[in-house]
């Protein structure tokens, strides 16, 4: 029942809308939040009104980031603490694909990792167990689960006394299989192409996992309802001001988010482009390459223009995760000249 201290949002899986984190943090009061923990992400290119975000993070406290290289919000943290990468670490596709319904086709799949981790490289879930014993509080506010991952830990430093201290992943990731009737995390890597699953059941996917009170997906809550009672006067809005055009965003095949364009092979275009309608450019007198300034009520952004005759005219498309020029630990990434659709996207409650 906890709600945000702006804009009194009701949390969602424990978590608000980022659109008021700035002002979570730039707002006096009581639980303002002076202390930030970042987790293999890069809110300051990823979340609404970048720049206004910035200033939030830099009148921080404290920042820290754990990550595999130093990105734009990296870049600003008091401490950087260097994680394992996917390659570094057993995995098992499980909580997303499975227990989320991410795969269209279900199956499981066990890797071991391919490469030791460097220097003082821990997985993620390492370093907030040391950090929770340092700080004196229970992991999840658990003391069992602090107990049993520290009996973990160190059982893991026994048996392998030439590498980091770390919860032992590969043990957990066994146990889990174990305890859900999928065999031994040893036997699925014998099946190195993974292991098909039984298909997804019509009228079963949810199965008893909703926890609303009738045991039903609340397909029309009190809050939507009230929203949509302006949709029609917004529509005739947007009606009156056609001539403007609506600006979405869209992926590149060759990147993915923020996090791989320090690679000279994925950004040989060095920017990404403005794409653009061949009837609205001509309307607006520009062409393949012209430079195009993007408003917003929030900024303004110069970008080079793409036609594509695929788009619906009257819309136009910035694709996100550029603008790497604050980012101090990637050498190839911050060389590109490509903007940051996200300056262009208000925030607040």
């Amino acid at each position: 029942n906890e709600r945000s201290r702006i804009g009194d949002f009701p949390a969602v899986n424990d978590a608000f809308p980022g659109g008021v984190l700035a002002d979570e943090i730039l707002t006096p009061g009581k639980k303002q939040i002076r202390a930030l923990f970042v987790t293999g992400g890069n809110p300051l290119l990823t979340m609404a009104n970048s720049a206004r975000l910035r200033q939030a993070f830099e009148s921080l406290e404290l920042l820290v980031c754990l990550d595999i290289f130093q990105g734009e919000t990296a870049s600003l943290a008091h401490y950087v603490l260097p994680c394992t990468s996917p390659m570094q670490r057993p995995d098992l596709p499980f909580i997303f694909p499975l227990m989320l319904g991410l795969q269209s086709k279900p199956y499981l799949q066990a890797t071991r990792p391919v490469i030791p981790p460097q220097g003082e490289q821990r997985d993620e879930a390492t370093i907030y167990l040391d950090l929770c014993r340092a700080a004196g509080v229970d992991l999840f506010g658990s003391k069992v689960a602090q107990r049993m991952l520290e009996w973990g830990k160190r059982r893991h430093a026994r048996k392998h006394p030439g590498k980091q201290p770390a919860i032992p992943q590969e043990f957990l990731l066994d146990a889990l299989l174990r305890l859900t009737g999928q065999g031994s995390f040893k036997a699925l890597l014998g099946e190195p192409h993974g292991r098909r699953r039984e298909e997804h059941r019509a009228d079963d996917f949810l199965g008893q996992r909703v926890l609303t009170e009738s045991g039903k997906v609340d397909l029309a809550p009190a809050p939507l309802l009230a929203a949509a009672e302006g949709l029609e006067a917004h529509f005739e809005r947007e009606r009156r001001d056609a001539n403007r055009l609506k600006l979405i965003t869209r992926r590149a095949i060759t990147t993915h988010n923020s996090w791989t364009h320090n690679h000279a092979d994925f950004v040989r275009a060095g920017t990404n482009h403005l794409y653009m309608h061949p009837e609205d450019a001509a309307r607006l007198g520009l062409g393949e390459g012209a430079l195009a300034d993007v408003r917003t009520q929030t900024a303004t952004v110069r970008v080079p223009v793409a036609l594509l005759e695929d788009l619906m005219p009257g819309t136009v498309a910035l694709p996100h995760g550029w603008g790497h020029q604050h980012a101090r630990g990637l050498s190839v990434a911050g060389r590109t000249r490509g903007v940051n659709v996200n300056l262009l996207a208000a925030d607040g409650a």
